[in-house]
């Protein structure tokens, strides 16, 4: 066997070990930006570490976990060059899939996978995450960049991400406490979060053709500052909501839409009617269906639709809720009703024609 021509080492390979620490001294301004008093330890340990001794004043307290990942919006942020707001659309799906059990986020862990470190995108993911972090009261403990050449290109890459919350035993939210009569109360979305994204990438940019610094006036701006826009992230507002009033349980509308993510919480013997001609789906719903020719039907298990958080109160709690929710500057609105099941077929389903 020939001897190989040259040095071999872990970065002639592709892996730049020099270049991940850059990465981590740029990061660590914004990790300290999202802590709580109960982190412990700094940036750059095997462990992320927090005080569980804070929970002693639950009674029962359960912990909650949740990880998720953004999809294919990465590839528009990769494609726009744009790399400090996609880490808010990673907290947000995590945190508001905690918050659904009424449990309160305390950490998160973030895994970042690159075909290539450049430090400076690098922190700029991380700023994004801290950023998100703060957001919804919680603390960034701890990540893992990878670099992983040969697998990713060097300007690609993926996250994903880990959170835990811990809700009281005897306040847990879900399907047990809804009862027929209770109301839906829909959350307003801030755009397309983090979902449905393969359909409207395959609508916009490959079959219309449309190119992401076009400027579209039914959004007021480009096609990729719509399409980048931060997941709106709920989970201080359902917290608050849970302080305040009664609260049934909550439905974070992500993947599958919204009739599937609610119906989710609701129990086998109820129905929930939501009805469209309360709201009216913002801009890029109607353009990504005009478009693309997309059915309603399509739309609506792909996309939110314009609601990114649902709560189900008894009618009691409605004015208090709403009210709430608007101090806290949500748009909010009763959006449906829980009834007996009777001769519906599934859990939950729309109803009418959306306003215009």
């Amino acid at each position: 066997m020939s001897p190989a021509v040259g040095a071999v080492s872990y970065k002639s390979a592709g892996v730049d070990i020099e270049a991940g620490d850059r990465a981590v001294e740029l990061m660590k301004e914004w990790v300290r930006k999202a802590q709580r008093p109960e982190s412990l330890g700094g940036l750059g340990g095997f462990a992320g570490l927090f005080d569980a001794s804070a929970l002693k004043r639950y009674e029962r307290p359960l912990l909650a976990s949740a990880t998720d990942g953004v999809g294919t919006k990465v590839a528009v942020a990769q494609q726009m060059d744009v790399h400090d707001t996609i880490g808010r659309d990673l907290v947000a799906m995590v945190v508001d899939d905690l918050v659904v059990c009424g449990a309160e986020p305390l950490f998160m862990t973030d895994y970042i996978c690159v075909g290539k470190v450049v430090p400076e995108r690098v922190s700029a993911i991380v700023k994004g995450i801290a950023e998100g972090c703060v957001l919804a009261g919680c603390a960034l403990v701890g990540g893992e960049t990878a670099e992983h050449p040969g697998l990713l290109g060097p300007d690609e890459y993926d996250v994903a991400g880990a959170g835990t919350g811990v809700v009281e035993a005897d306040r847990l939210l879900g399907a047990d406490r809804i009862r027929s009569g209770d109301v839906v109360l829909a959350m307003a979305s801030s755009g397309l979060h983090s979902n449905g994204y393969s359909l409207v990438r395959h609508v916009l940019l490959e079959r219309a053709g449309w190119a992401l610094d076009r400027e579209v006036p039914e959004f007021g701006r480009t096609l990729g500052e719509e399409l980048l826009e931060p997941t709106r992230i709920y989970s201080l507002d359902c917290l608050a909501l849970t302080r305040t009033t009664d609260v049934h349980a909550f439905s974070h509308i992500t993947g599958g839409g919204l009739a599937s993510n609610l119906a989710r919480v609701v129990p086998d013997a109820l129905h929930a009617r939501v009805d469209r001609s309360t709201w009216a789906p913002g801009a890029v719903f109607d353009t990504v269906g005009q478009v693309g020719g997309v059915a309603r039907d399509e739309l609506e298990k792909t996309l939110n639709m314009g609601v990114g958080m649902m709560a189900v109160v008894p009618p009691e709690a409605v004015d208090a809720a709403l009210a709430t929710l608007a101090d806290r500057g949500v748009d909010a609105w009763v959006a449906g009703d829980v009834t007996e099941r009777g001769d519906h077929s599934t859990a939950a389903a729309l109803s009418g024609d959306y306003a215009s």
